[in-house]
């Protein structure tokens, strides 16, 4: 526990983890904006923190991880004007917005399940703290860092960065953002063009809106982060993850809010995962060579051979170092496809080793050299390097070359079945190939469940939820439904 270092964005150096309240870890990762499906880069950030949840876990720290959901004030191109992205979905489909976001967040828990992603503890929507986002708007306008032009709110950079520092996390200097910041509408209203906006007024024809004390409008997505991650965290918590992307303007923005409205950073270490490439170029619908999980999984698109099961995704991005870029390609896939086989296989072979008196291999060098790159800021390439080491290992063994004792075969086992499952969360496919026929059949029981509850036959409706909580399944009841989980 004391040897673990994480890279932090914002010192930009490897910091020896120590949390503000040991054991206990506060952890905040920006979730998916729920307007459209899924992409391998939302599976990239997602799987790299739920790495670092499990590995907090595995070493005896008690985590409280957040990661919201984004389902209001998220606008085309991040801009501070325009239509509202699940809005403008709703209008095109002729639904409600909260239509849009329900459907898109179950088909954004479908994948995560798939992947093996946990749920974090809390999921906070946007659209569910209104009144924390208003009282942090005004805790900004008392304070002086915050006016109000025409209905909306701004956060006044230039003042802000007069009495502390704006750009201390992307490295960005208010004297360069007059010339980078763009000419969009709506920018008369500011004082300076990269001001941003807290709260936003809406016209009659928005969908989305609340009542405050400036207008009818709408929180700014800086704004949503920063209200929640407080709430929910307190003013100053351990870990605050995501995209490189969202570094400059979101996360300089959430830093500028906090230390305005309480006096200090936010956060302690702030983590970024890298892009994916797409056989060398930027992901991009306007490039024609974006791709969704769904097409992954299926093999229904262009760009692909073959369809690939979540866990061969959940291993080809595990193979690069989250802070590295990560290009795909066919070949890449096809490799980890390969590389996760050969060791699911080895996991199955650890199984039917026989025991000697004496070792001739060391288990304890591979297992303390893998601990060595989980703790070089969760360095899961060379971790897995390692497990390959590993695999060499045992192949020798079943074939009679090296020997190995049931003490050293309990920790081979207890080390390879942690790491691999526990803190990877990688899952045996070969011994989980009914996966997709439990799932429909357990979303079949709650259907019959579901139907129990509205003929109001309570005592069926009781009964199911708690025989399938003996087989591990927990369900969670909701306004609309239902939603599962398998117990971890």
């Amino acid at each position: 526990m004391k040897n673990l270092h994480i890279y932090n964005t914002l010192g930009r150096k490897k910091e020896k983890f120590e949390p503000i309240n040991p054991p206990n870890v506060g952890m905040y990762v920006c979730g998916p904006t729920v307007y459209g499906d899924g992409h391998l880069g939302h599976a990239r950030a997602a799987i790299t923190f739920d790495v670092v949840y499990r590995y907090l876990k595995f070493l005896g720290y008690k985590v409280r991880y957040v990661s919201n959901i984004t389902d209001v004030g998220h606008l085309e191109n991040d801009a501070d004007s325009g239509e509202d992205k699940i809005q403008k979905k709703a209008r095109l489909e002729e639904v409600e917005p909260m239509e849009v976001v329900q459907y898109y967040t179950n088909r954004y828990h479908e994948n995560m399940r798939s992947l093996n992603v946990l749920r974090p503890n809390i999921e906070p929507h946007a659209s569910g703290h209104i009144p924390e986002q208003i009282e942090l708007v005004e805790k900004l306008l008392e304070k002086g860092y915050a006016y109000e032009s025409n209905g909306s709110v701004y956060f006044d950079v230039l003042k802000y960065n007069k009495d502390h520092k704006y750009g201390v996390l992307s490295g960005r200097k208010v004297e360069d953002l007059y010339e980078t910041t763009r000419e969009l509408d709506g920018q008369k209203e500011k004082r300076n063009s990269f001001d941003f906006a807290l709260w936003k007024k809406a016209d009659e024809k928005h969908l989305m809106r609340w009542n405050s004390n400036w207008s009818k409008g709408y929180p700014g997505w800086h704004l949503e982060c920063s209200a929640m991650g407080q709430k929910y965290l307190g003013e100053k918590f351990d870990i605050h993850g995501g995209g490189l992307d969202l570094q400059f303007p979101h996360h300089e923005s959430e830093i500028a809010q906090s230390v305005a409205a309480y006096g200090k950073e936010p956060v302690k270490y702030w983590m970024h995962n890298n892009l994916i490439t797409i056989n060398g170029q930027k992901m991009s619908k306007s490039l024609n060579n974006f791709i969704t999980l769904y097409e992954l999984f299926s093999g229904q698109s262009e760009l692909l051979e073959k369809e690939y099961s979540p866990m061969t995704v959940r291993f080809f991005i595990l193979q690069a170092h989250y802070r590295s870029p990560l290009d795909f390609s066919n070949d890449a896939l096809l490799a980890s496809e390969k590389g996760f086989k050969r060791l699911m296989t080895a996991l199955n072979t650890l199984e039917k080793i026989k025991t000697d008196e004496k070792s001739t291999v060391d288990v304890l060098t591979i297992k303390n050299t893998a601990f060595e790159a989980l703790n070089d800021d969760f360095n899961t390439p060379i971790l897995i390097s390692h497990l390959f080491d590993a695999v060499k290992l045992i192949n020798s063994i079943e074939s009679g070359k090296e020997s190995i004792s049931s003490k050293d075969l309990l920790i081979l086992k207890d080390f390879m079945n942690g790491i691999i499952y526990e803190v990877l969360g990688l899952i045996n496919e070969e011994n989980d190939s009914n996966t997709e026929l439990t799932d429909d059949l357990i979303k079949m029981v709650l259907n019959f469940r579901l139907e129990a509850k509205k003929n109001k036959d309570f005592a069926t409706s009781d009964l199911i939820r708690d025989k399938l909580a003996e087989l591990g399944v927990i369900v969670k009841d909701k306004k609309d439904g239902f939603d599962w989980e398998l117990k971890k």
